[in-house]
C-alpha cells in the first residue's frame, strides 16, 4: 500500500467530515453521493474496508506523521 502524505489525508479526512456534515443536516441524492466518495477514498487510502477503520488507520498514520522528521519530498511538497 502506498501510504498518503499528511496533507493528502488531511484533506480527505476534511472532504469526509464536511460532506458528512452536509449529509446529516440536509441529505439528499448529491449528499448521499458526496459521502460515498468521501468515505470510499479514506478506505482506499488507508486500506480498510470500513469508515471506522479508515478513520482508526488515518488517526494512526497522522500520528505515525507527527513523530517523524520530514523528508526531503515532504519538505518540497510544503514548499509547493
Amino acid at each position: 500500500m502506498i501510504l498518503p502524505t499528511e496533507k493528502e489525508l488531511r484533506e480527505a479526512l476534511a472532504r469526509f467530515a464536511q460532506a458528512r456534515i452536509e449529509h446529516d443536516v440536509h441529505p439528499t441524492g448529491s449528499t448521499s453521493r458526496a459521502l460515498e466518495d468521501a468515505t470510499y477514498t479514506l478506505c482506499v487510502m488507508t486500506g480498510a474496508r470500513t469508515i471506522e477503520q479508515a478513520l482508526s488507520a488515518a488517526d494512526a498514520l497522522l500520528e505515525e506523521h507527527a513523530g517523524r522528521t520530514p523528508s526531503a519530498q515532504d519538505t518540497e511538497a510544503l514548499a509547493a
